[in-house]
């Protein structure tokens, strides 16, 4: 049985909004010092989410080490730049739920309300 998965766990108020998220793992999609195309996704999907929340909304707070990326909205945030971020990572959420139903067995998503 395979050891090797990313976790992406998104974290949510009871009313639904996120407010951070947490992607930890390799994939292990490939074999040693191969391109390991699913773990490039999650990476994409990911950085992609904290792209446009520095650029639409401001917002650059993040951590990242090797095999981790975790980030959490601040609770200063406008109404205006709150939305934005919901649709951000309502997005990102989307595409990482895609690549968990095609490669179920790479990535597994999963929800805490927090």
């Amino acid at each position: 049985m395979r050891n090797v998965m990313t976790r992406a766990v998104i974290n949510r108020l009871k009313n639904g909004d996120i407010i951070g998220f947490s992607i930890r793992g390799h994939a292990g999609a490939s074999k040693n010092g191969e391109f390991d195309m699913v773990c490039a996704a999650i990476s994409a999907v990911g950085y992609t989410a904290l792209g446009g929340l520095q650029e639409l909304c401001g917002v650059d707070n993040y951590r990242e080490s090797d095999g981790c990326l975790e980030m959490k909205l601040p609770e200063d945030m406008t109404a205006e730049d709150w939305a934005k971020a919901q649709i951000i990572l309502k997005t990102m959420e989307i595409g990482l739920k895609q690549i968990e139903n095609q490669y179920s067995e790479y990535i597994q998503v999963s929800f805490r309300e927090v």
